[in-house]
């Protein structure tokens, strides 16, 4: 048996209590990480060979030690704009980004407005399949003034990790019907963010959360100033989506995520509570870039991928070049749709409605179902010159077919001559422009009768590809002469 003198005592009773003080204090702080992406858009296989999902799980393994066994630390969370995009999630409505997310372990999605592309029911299904929660405590039933439940759809989860209870809420931009199609979400309402928080945060405080997320379907412009008019609310963390922004930064007491845009990025934040409430945060944006594949990533992304190639493997056209998402390839979209109609006159898209570029090589229809990826359909209308112009005015960067701009004059492309304004044509639009979205209601006010053809808008530029007669040694060029 060792004996200590007395002041040999006195230094190892300080010893013990001050080893005892260091285990209560680390048993006293609690720590998680936030991982942050929003706007998806089914970009599973990624933009380029090395930025897929799969990539990014395996940066999070590397980075953030991300792993099933440490999962209980993190909150994996979205922005919204989940689905809508390449063939390989756009083809199935969603179903393979909803099991891919499950797989990664997201938490909580807010709902953005492409989560509405291929209808209710849709989102009714996919919340179903869904792990995760499809939160929008601002998206109501105009009948009822509720959240729409019925579809899947929550105002808040309450989620715990590293023994910290947080309320996430979520928001839904407020552009939604004219973001989507119009008449799909003609039975909600969306409501205004600040009265909308007022509401709910007291609700989410109730159930004795310890923080206060917000996700927000909602770009920077409209979400900083939110945030100071909110401090008061106590929120600790808002991300934002809808205009694929990477940010992180801190704004008085409350840190702003935005992940960026396909899997390409994300925004990550280290929460350290003690149980007295003290809180510190480090945030910071990452590019998904110098990782390898995680396993289990690959192997969904590769079933996903036969499944849309058995149905999508048609090659249409050999391309010499390949023709970036705008104005010329947007020309060539529109004018197909005289092609496969030439009863019109006049034909008008929305620059918003294609999506991706037209790939050198070979075209297949998964590329065009990329391209021009929505439900949308072409809908023939009677309008007046006049009534033309007035929609070419007001609508969102429209693209036209028949008509040119020269200068403040449209005039006729085959003739030069100006468009007459007391004279009718007729007019071909996407079913989306004619619901009113991007700012084109005139339409149906013009022709509150128009016929829709029931021909999906993507349909008659397959067609004109496939028209071409093109072969791997005699593709066609399309800007310039080759």
């Amino acid at each position: 048996m060792i004996e200590h003198k007395p002041a040999e005592r006195i230094v190892l009773f300080f010893a013990i209590l001050l080893l005892g003080a260091c285990q209560f204090q680390a048993q006293d702080s609690r720590q998680f990480t936030v991982l942050y992406t929003n706007d998806e858009h089914g970009w599973m296989e990624g933009t380029d060979e090395s930025n897929s999902a799969a990539n990014l799980v395996q940066l999070w393994r590397e980075q953030e030690a991300y792993s099933q066994e440490t999962a209980e630390k993190f909150l994996l969370l979205s922005g919204g704009d989940n689905w809508t995009g390449p063939a390989i999630s756009t083809w199935n409505q969603g179903e393979s980004m909803v099991e891919l997310m499950n797989a990664m372990g997201y938490t909580a999605s807010a709902l953005g407005n492409h989560e509405f592309d291929f209808g209710l029911d849709n989102i009714r299904l996919r919340s179903a399949e869904a792990d995760y929660a499809y939160l929008s405590a601002n998206t109501l039933r105009r009948e009822t003034l509720k959240v729409p439940e019925d579809l899947g759809i929550t105002a808040y989860r309450i989620a715990e990790a590293g023994g910290v209870r947080v309320g996430i809420i979520g928001l839904t931009t407020r552009e939604t019907p004219i973001a989507t199609n119009p008449s799909t979400v003609a039975s909600l309402s969306f409501q205004d963010y600040e009265e909308t928080l007022r509401t709910i945060v007291p609700q989410v405080e109730e159930q004795g959360v310890d923080l206060t997320f917000v996700i927000a379907h909602v770009c920077l412009e409209e979400l900083e100033p939110l945030i100071d008019a909110v401090a008061d609310l106590g929120i600790d963390l808002f991300g934002a989506g809808h205009c694929n922004e990477l940010v992180a930064k801190q704004i008085g007491d409350t840190v702003l995520l935005g992940g960026g845009y396909h899997f390409t990025s994300y925004a990550r934040a280290d929460f350290d509570l003690s149980r007295a409430g003290a809180l510190s945060v480090n945030f910071s944006t990452q590019r998904n870039e110098g990782a390898g594949e995680a396993t289990s990533i690959v192997n969904i992304v590769d079933h996903w991928r036969e499944q849309s190639e058995q149905s999508l493997s048609e090659v249409l056209a050999y391309v010499g070049e390949e023709i970036p998402r705008g104005s010329e390839l947007d020309q060539l979209v529109v004018d197909s749709w005289l092609w496969a109609d030439p009863s019109a006159q006049v034909a008008i898209t929305n620059a918003g409605g294609i999506r991706a570029s037209l790939p050198a090589g070979e075209v297949s229809l998964g590329d065009t179902v990329a391209i021009l990826p929505f439900d949308n359909t072409i809908v023939a209308l009677n309008l007046s010159g006049a009534e033309i112009l007035q929609v070419l005015s007001e609508g969102s960067r429209p693209r036209v077919a028949g008509l040119t701009a020269q200068g403040e004059v449209w005039v006729w492309k085959n003739t030069g001559e100006e468009l007459d304004p007391a004279k009718q044509y007729r007019v071909l639009v996407n079913s989306f422009m004619y619901a009113g979205g991007d700012n084109y209601g005139r339409l149906a006010l013009a022709d509150p009768v128009a016929y829709d053809t029931g021909i999906q808008y993507g349909h008659p530029f397959q067609d004109w590809l496939r028209s071409l007669g093109t072969s791997a040694t005699s593709p066609v060029y399309f800007l310039g002469d080759k």
